[in-house]
């Protein structure tokens, strides 16, 4: 079994900036796409930036030119860099990855428990 392991998430004043790390529990499973959503209280959860994922087209432009994923493929890790923080980005934020099982070459779809984001004014 391998799980996502979120990190970053912290309170930040309004313009500030995050970057949230997302790591695989197992380093025999390789990220093969990555999506990063945000989940608020009564709210669905919703993208926010990705990897290598086409199927992700429903970013909101508030966040396209703000928010940036990236790839550091030697430590297996994804990020999420958040500029610019505004209160209403306060949310919990998580990691959803295609990861490829080594041993077995398959693909797998994980999600993370989630990092909170708080922006405050």
């Amino acid at each position: 079994q391998v799980y996502l392991m979120e990190s970053g998430g912290d309170l930040v004043q309004s313009g500030g900036s995050l970057r949230l790390s997302c790591v695989p529990s197992r380093s025999d499973f390789e990220f093969h796409g990555v999506g990063w959503y945000l989940r608020v209280p009564v709210k669905q959860l919703e993208p926010v930036a990705s990897i290598d994922r086409c199927d992700i087209t429903n970013i909101p432009d508030s966040v396209k030119c703000r928010f940036s994923a990236f790839m550091d493929n030697a430590a297996n890790t994804a990020y999420l860099q958040m500029d610019n923080l505004k209160p209403e980005d306060t949310a919990t934020y998580k990691c959803n990855a295609n990861l490829i099982d080594l041993s077995v070459r398959r693909l797998t779809t994980v999600w993370g428990q989630g990092t909170e984001v708080t922006v405050s004014s």
